[in-house]
C-alpha cells in the first residue's frame, strides 16, 4: 500500500442522517473449495488462515480421522473419502493414510474469530452453510457481568441477522460490542479462504517479565502518516480535558484511542480554593498542612514539587472546566461543603482522624439529567469547534530522534491493523491509564495489592500499554505500588481474595467477585475473620482494613450488622464515597443488598446462629464468631471500644433481626504507580532527567502517591490529573502564562 501523508486539520464529521450501508455477504460460487492443498511428502507447504476453526488429523494409531471443534471436542471418524467429501475436505484419503499430511487441516463450516473486549478475549464461532450462516456462537463471559457478558445473546441474534459482520452493536457495551464485530470478520475472512491478517499488538509480557519486549515494526508496514504539533493519547479524563483546553485555544492537536469511543468518566475531582470553595464560604485551605498530608500518606516517597502543582494550579483547572460545563453547557457543580466535607467533632480524639480538604466537586447531577457524562460532553465540545478522536487507534511505540526527544508514536488500527506514524513537533501527551487490567503486571509489580483483591471494578481495560512505552523509550517507573483499593470486593463464603484461573480473561486470570462495588462495606461494621475472631479497628481509610486482611486467613473478612443498618450508617457518617450509603437513603442501600442477596454474597437471616451457618462458620469457628458479636455488643453498651479503640460513634449494636453478613477483600478501581514526572508533567528518565517531547498524566502518572491512594481525599487523584493534562498542553504550546 502506498504511504500517505495528511496535515493535522480538523476531521469533518459524517453528514447528519447519512447512515453507513451494511454490505451483505455474499459467498464465492467456490466456497465448498475451501483449501486446495498440493502436499508433496517431501516439499508440504500450505496457507492457512489465522484463528481456530474445526480440525482434522489422522491417528495412525486407530486407523481414524479425529475431528477437533473450536471447543476443544473431539471425535473419531472413519478415514474414508466419503467422510472427507461430507465434510467438504477437498483431499484425496491416501494423502492422510500414508502419513504425507501430518498437521491438523481446516474443516470447512466452523470457524472462530477472537478479539480483545474490555476485560477478556472475546470469541465468536461462526458455522456456514453455501450461502448462509447458520450458528453463532459468541463467548463473551469474561466482560463485566453486567455490561459486556449480559450482551452475548443480543450479539449473537444481530451476527445471525445481519448476515455480516456489521452490527449495530448494545448500547453500554461498545467495547464488548466491538471486539465482536471484529471477531466475526475473521470468521468471514476465513470462510472466504482470505487470509486474516494478525494483529502486531503491543507484547504482553508474561508471568516472569511484565514488560516484554518493545515491538520492532517494518517500515514497509507503516502505510499512513499524520503530521500534528500536539498528539494526545488516550481519550479518557486526562486525554479529554486535555483536548478540551487545546481545543479552546485553537491549537494543532490529534487525539488517538484505541477503542471505539471515550472512556468513562471518574466524577469527583479535587481542586483547592477554587471559585466554587469561595462561593460557598470556605476559608482558604492550609496548603502546607494538604502537602504535608499528601506527603504522610505517601511515606515521603512522592514528589513534593509535583504535588505542589496541583494544589496550586487546580482551581485554574476547575475554571476552565466550569466554562465549558457550566458557562456553555448550564450544568451545575456539586461542591461538597459544610459538615459533608468535615468529619464529625467526635473523631477529632480519635486515631482516625486524618485530614479532609474541602475540594471535592463533581457535576453527577447534570450528568444524570442529560443522559451524557463528562467525557462524552467534552468530545461534543472539540466536536463543535471542527475537532474529533481518531477512535480505533491504538498505541503501538513510542518514537525518537538521535537527541533523544520524543518525536512522536507508531500507532495501529485496531480495525484492519494497518500501521500509522504519528509526528508530533511540539510533543507526545500519554494518558493512557494503569494497569488494573493486567495480571502479569498486577503480580510483579504490586503482589500485595493483588493478594488482597476480590473484585476489579472500574478500569479492567486498562493494561498499561502506555506505561510499557514510556519504559521502552527510557522513562523511569515509580518503584512503590500505589494501587487505588476499596473495602468494597463483596463475594461469596470459601471464596479466596487474589487472582483464579480464567480461560476468557486476558492473561488467563481474574478476580472472583461479580459485583462492581458494594458502597455498604465501607462501612464501619463489625468485621471479623475466617476464625470468627475481630482483628482491626473498623474505623479506618477505605484502604486499610484490605491491608490488615492480608494477615487474615484468605486474605478476606466477614461484615456483620443488623436491621438499623441505615440508621447506623447514618450516625457513622463516613466521607467520600462512602457517604453514598447514607446521603442514597433507604431505596439505595437496600438496592445494593438486593443485589448482593441475588448473587449469593449476602445473606440476610432473622437469627445470629442461622447468619453464622450461612456464611459458613463451623465448629469452634462458629463458636468463637457468636461469642465476637456477644462481646461486640458488650463495648457498644460501654461506648468504649476496650479492644481496638474505635470512636464510640462508630460502634454499632447487632441485636435486632435480620441480621446481615457477607464477606469482603478489595475493590481495585485502578493503579497509581506511573512513570516518573517533573512539576511541568514531564516523564523521567531512569536519572530522573526530563525527556524532551513527552508529558504525562493520570492513572500512568508516578511520583505523586505511593503505598496506597489517599482514599479519604475524595477526587485528588482526579485533580491531579486534569491538572497536568492542561499543564502538559500549556507546557507544549508555550501558553505557560496564558
Amino acid at each position: 500500500m502506498a504511504e500517505t501523508t495528511m496535515e493535522a486539520r480538523p476531521i469533518p464529521t459524517e453528514e447528519p442522517g447519512k447512515e453507513k450501508k451494511k454490505r451483505k455477504f455474499s459467498f464465492p460460487s467456490a466456497f465448498t473449495i475451501l483449501f486446495i492443498v498440493t502436499i508433496i511428502a517431501v516439499i508440504c507447504t500450505w496457507f492457512v488462515p489465522a484463528g481456530q476453526y474445526s480440525k482434522l488429523l489422522y491417528d495412525a494409531d486407530s486407523g481414524k480421522l479425529e475431528m477437533t471443534t473450536p471447543t476443544g471436542e473431539t471425535s473419531q471418524l472413519d478415514a474414508t473419502q466419503q467422510t472427507l467429501d461430507d465434510l467438504g475436505v477437498k483431499i484425496d484419503i491416501d494423502q492422510f493414510t500414508s502419513g504425507a499430511i501430518t498437521k491438523a487441516v481446516s474443516i470447512p463450516g466452523t470457524y472462530e474469530g477472537t478479539a480483545e473486549g474490555i476485560s477478556s478475549t472475546v470469541k465468536v464461532t461462526m458455522t456456514f452453510s453455501d450461502s448462509a450462516v447458520t450458528d453463532v456462537v459468541v463467548d463473551t463471559s469474561g466482560e463485566t457481568a453486567s455490561f459486556g457478558a449480559a450482551a452475548a445473546d443480543e450479539l449473537r441474534e444481530q451476527l445471525l441477522a445481519a448476515g455480516s459482520a456489521e452490527i449495530d452493536g448494545v448500547s453500554g457495551s461498545t467495547i464488548t460490542s466491538d471486539a465482536v464485530m471484529k471477531a466475526a470478520k475473521s470468521c468471514y475472512a476465513q470462510a472466504k479462504g482470505e487470509a486474516v491478517v494478525s494483529s502486531v499488538q503491543l507484547p504482553t509480557g508474561d508471568a516472569n517479565d511484565w514488560l516484554g519486549t518493545e515491538p520492532d515494526i517494518d517500515e514497509t508496514a507503516i502505510t499512513e502518516t499524520v503530521d500534528t504539533d500536539i498528539l494526545i493519547v488516550g481519550a479518557g479524563n486526562g486525554g479529554m480535558f486535555a483536548a478540551a483546553y487545546a481545543a479552546a485555544n485553537g491549537l494543532n492537536f490529534r487525539v488517538i484511542e484505541q477503542n471505539g469511543n471515550v472512556q468513562d468518566t471518574r466524577h469527583w475531582y479535587g481542586a483547592i480554593d477554587s471559585a466554587a470553595a469561595k462561593e460557598a464560604g470556605e476559608k482558604p485551605a492550609d496548603r502546607a498542612k494538604l502537602l504535608s498530608e499528601i506527603s504522610r500518606y505517601a511515606s515521603g516517597k512522592c514528589d513534593q514539587r509535583v504535588v505542589k502543582t496541583w494544589i496550586n494550579e487546580s482551581a485554574a483547572m476547575h475554571d476552565f472546566m466550569r466554562s465549558i460545563l457550566e458557562d456553555k453547557y448550564g450544568w451545575v457543580c456539586d461542591f461538597t461543603s459544610g459538615s459533608e466535607a468535615a468529619w464529625p467533632a467526635e473523631n477529632a480524639e480519635h486515631n482516625t482522624d486524618y485530614l479532609y480538604p474541602v475540594q471535592e466537586h463533581n457535576y453527577m447531577a447534570s450528568e444524570s439529567a442529560s443522559g451524557t457524562p463528562r467525557n462524552e460532553l467534552l468530545l461534543q465540545y472539540i466536536q463543535e469547534l471542527g475537532y474529533d478522536v481518531d477512535f480505533k487507534t491504538s498505541l503501538a511505540k513510542l518514537e525518537k530522534n538521535s537527541d533523544g526527544r520524543i518525536t512522536g508514536i507508531i500507532a495501529q488500527s485496531t480495525e484492519d491493523d494497518h500501521f500509522i506514524r504519528y509526528n508530533a513537533n511540539q510533543g507526545v501527551l500519554l494518558a493512557c491509564g494503569g494497569f488494573p487490567g493486567n495480571p502479569y503486571m498486577m503480580e510483579q509489580l504490586d503482589p500485595l495489592g493483588t493478594s488482597v483483591t476480590t473484585a476489579c471494578s472500574y478500569s479492567p481495560a486498562d493494561k498499561g500499554y502506555g506505561i510499557r512505552a514510556a519504559v521502552w523509550a527510557g522513562a523511569n517507573l515509580d518503584k512503590e505500588a500505589a494501587p487505588m483499593l476499596f473495602d468494597r470486593g463483596i463475594v461469596a463464603p470459601g471464596v479466596d481474595a487474589g487472582y483464579v484461573d480464567s480461560d476468557s480473561a486476558f492473561g488467563g486470570k481474574a478476580f472472583p467477585g461479580k459485583i462492581r462495588q458494594y458502597n455498604p462495606g465501607t462501612q464501619p461494621f463489625l468485621k471479623v475473620n475466617r476464625n470468627g475472631e475481630r482483628f482491626a479497628n473498623e474505623s479506618c481509610p477505605y484502604n486499610d482494613i484490605v491491608y490488615a486482611a492480608a494477615h487474615q486467613p484468605g486474605r478476606v473478612y466477614a461484615q456483620i450488622c443488623d436491621a438499623n443498618i441505615l440508621e447506623d450508617a447514618k450516625r457513622f457518617h463516613t466521607i467520600g464515597c462512602s457517604a453514598q450509603t447514607r446521603n442514597g437513603g433507604e431505596k439505595y442501600i437496600q438496592g445494593k443488598m438486593d443485589e448482593a442477596i441475588e448473587a449469593g454474597a449476602l445473606f440476610k437471616c432473622d437469627t445470629l446462629d442461622e447468619l453464622a451457618d450461612k456464611m459458613g462458620f463451623t465448629g469452634a469457628a462458629k463458636d468463637t464468631f457468636l461469642a465476637t458479636v456477644e462481646r461486640y455488643n458488650e463495648l457498644y453498651d460501654k461506648q468504649n471500644d476496650e479492644d481496638f479503640g474505635k470512636p464510640a460513634y462508630r460502634l454499632s449494636a447487632i441485636r435486632t433481626a435480620p441480621f446481615y453478613g457477607c464477606w469482603l477483600g478489595a475493590s481495585l478501581l485502578t493503579t497509581e504507580q506511573g512513570i516518573a514526572i517533573n512539576e511541568k508533567g514531564q516523564a523521567l528518565d531512569n536519572n530522573n532527567q526530563p525527556m524532551e517531547g513527552l508529558y504525562i498524566t493520570g492513572d500512568m502518572s508516578g511520583s505523586f502517591f505511593a503505598n496506597n491512594y489517599p482514599c479519604l481525599m475524595a477526587g485528588v487523584a482526579m485533580g491531579r490529573t486534569l491538572t497536568f493534562a492542561m499543564k502538559a498542553i500549556k507546557q507544549m504550546a508555550g501558553l505557560e502564562n496564558a
